[in-house]
């Protein structure tokens, strides 16, 4: 396995196949108009190949906080399903946890959706808790993906 980090949109809009497994409906339009706005405000992503293939991929925003000063957020964590439990997801955490230290951050934070067991289970065996609640209001369902 070889980690890589995407840092151009041509990169990233080649790995549309994986981020299909997590949005089965985003184009390629839709992902490159949100590629070059979520890019001007320091998105970039780490990818994870097998012989050449995408078999895992995270992005990650670095940012700051009143209550916790500088953090990376993790967004849009993906292991292909045929790759789980392989520790490819390991891998992605792992090196979002150097990126913090590295970057003086204080946390690593991520969502995962209320429903997502397995999820859960992986992100508590990563050293991961909930502190709160992500609340949200939905204004435009066409709007999602």
């Amino acid at each position: 396995m070889k980690l890589k980090e995407l840092s151009t949109i041509k990169e990233m809009l080649s790995q549309i196949e994986i981020i299909k497994f997590l949005y089965p409906a985003i184009t390629l339009e839709k992902y490159e108009s949100f590629l070059n706005e979520m890019i001007s405000h320091n998105y970039k992503q780490i990818a994870i190949f097998e012989h050449d293939i995408c078999i895992g991929l995270t992005g990650y925003w670095i940012g700051t906080k009143l209550w916790s000063g500088k953090y990376i957020e993790i967004d849009n964590f993906i292991v292909h399903e045929d790759h789980r439990q392989k520790g490819v997801g390991k891998l992605l955490t792992d090196y979002i946890t150097e990126l913090a230290k590295k970057n003086d951050c204080s946390i690593v934070v991520l969502d995962a959706f209320t429903q997502n067991f397995k999820a859960h289970r992986f992100y508590y065996n990563q050293g991961f808790s909930p502190k709160g609640f992500h609340f949200v209001k939905t204004i435009n369902k066409e709007g999602l993906t």
